[in-house]
């Protein structure tokens, strides 16, 4: 049986983003997971019934580690000689496909899911930028998980159109509807969370489920929920997610009012978000970039209807009026107004809330992504028999 190798920077990837498909591919390759955090990794790894091996990758530039990681990672290949290795995640990327390509690594693959770039200037970005085109140069294709995505790294000229590719309708893992459904959670179950969380019966609740950052819109969040708050008194808003100000801190006064307002409810972490989601009435998700996030499409698999940012990935699963409304990038007021058109049209929103579950079947099954992209890696094993 071939090998296949699949590089992510962190475990939480390979649980989260990619959950199920390193099983499925199990049972068509030999499959070993990388990533960094060795004892996460190896309880992955014996819970899924996949191979592991660590390798201390970084999100920040370490370029000390970086070297060190690519010469274990170099050295691994080169012994273990996997006909493919898939990456996932920027610094995996360049780290997983410079080592491949020094190793010999006939079949070479790296995933798009974002571009970090994107909100970074001056020398960062330059040096942002020139770390994207080493990993799309030492690949041989690469799958963009958006159709936008696909076109932006076309107009930075980072990789030739020959090389890139958009799997199924986009998504890096498409999304399990039988485990996202809300049919799952009685009246009575519901009822008693929103009694836990001090929410009231009678509240209309957005949600919004990621990390909570400035690139994610949680600034223009709170502030728009606050000043709608003001009209509206029947109104709450559950914020699921780490709070992580280091990297991308928020606004001093969207803090205090995170932590003053009596009617929002912050959760941290969660590892399981549906029992949110089944309490909530709209995914409210104004972020600033994505690649294709999983959010949207959860919450649409949930019967959410989904408040989101005119970006990439986010205008590709959200139709405008159809499953949810889509708004102006950073801008709060559009976002207050978007609130309140879902709050004061019962009949809009029950339209919306009708259209998201089908849309997801219809376009976004996770077992269907699976297929598509085995079909993928069948495709270019077939090309490398003939070089």
């Amino acid at each position: 049986m071939h090998k296949l190798v699949r590089i992510t920077t962190v475990p939480l990837s390979l649980e989260k983003l990619l959950e199920g498909q390193l099983t499925y591919m199990n049972k068509f390759y030999e499959v070993t997971a990388i990533s960094a955090d060795k004892e996460r990794l190896e309880k992955l790894g014996n819970s899924i019934g996949v191979k592991t091996f660590p390798v201390t990758l970084t999100r920040a530039i370490t370029p000390i580690q970086d070297i060190k990681s690519l010469f274990r990672l170099y050295m691994y290949l080169k012994n273990e000689k996997p006909l493919i290795v898939h990456t996932h995640t920027p610094k995996a990327g360049v780290v997983g496909m410079l080592a491949a390509k020094l190793a010999g690594v006939p079949i070479r693959i790296h995933t798009v899911a974002g571009l970090p770039l994107m909100e970074t200037t001056g020398a960062k970005r330059k040096l942002l930028d020139w770390v994207e085109k080493l990993t799309y140069t030492c690949a041989v294709r690469i799958y963009p998980n958006s159709f936008k995505l696909k076109s932006i790294i076309n107009e930075l000229g980072f990789a030739k159109e020959s090389k890139l590719k958009v799997l199924g309708n986009g998504s890096s893992n498409g999304i399990d509807t039988k485990y996202f459904d809300p049919s799952r959670y009685s009246l009575k179950f519901k009822s008693s969370l929103r009694k836990n969380l001090g929410i009231s019966l009678d509240d209309f609740v957005y949600i919004f489920v990621g990390r909570l950052v400035r690139e994610k819109g949680i600034n223009e969040l709170v502030a728009a929920f606050s000043k709608l708050q003001e009209e509206v008194e029947n109104i709450s808003l559950i914020l699921v997610g780490p709070l992580e100000q280091e990297l991308d801190p928020l606004n001093a006064t969207t803090i205090e009012i995170i932590n003053k307002h009596p009617k929002i409810i912050t959760t941290g972490f969660q590892a399981d978000v549906r029992s949110y989601f089944a309490i909530s009435n709209a995914l409210t998700f104004p972020s600033y970039r994505e690649g294709f996030p999983n959010v949207v499409m959860q919450a649409n698999a949930m019967s959410l209807p989904a408040i989101v940012s005119n970006i990439n990935g986010c205008n590709e699963i959200i139709q405008n009026d159809v499953n949810g409304l889509i708004i102006k990038v950073k801008d709060e007021v559009a976002l207050k107004e978007a609130m309140k058109k879902l709050l004061e049209n019962p009949k809009l929103c029950w339209k919306l809330t009708q259209n998201t579950r089908p849309l997801i079947q219809a376009n976004f099954e996770r077992e269907q992504f699976w297929k598509i992209l085995l079909k993928e890696y069948k495709e270019l094993e077939g090309l490398h028999k003939h070089v």
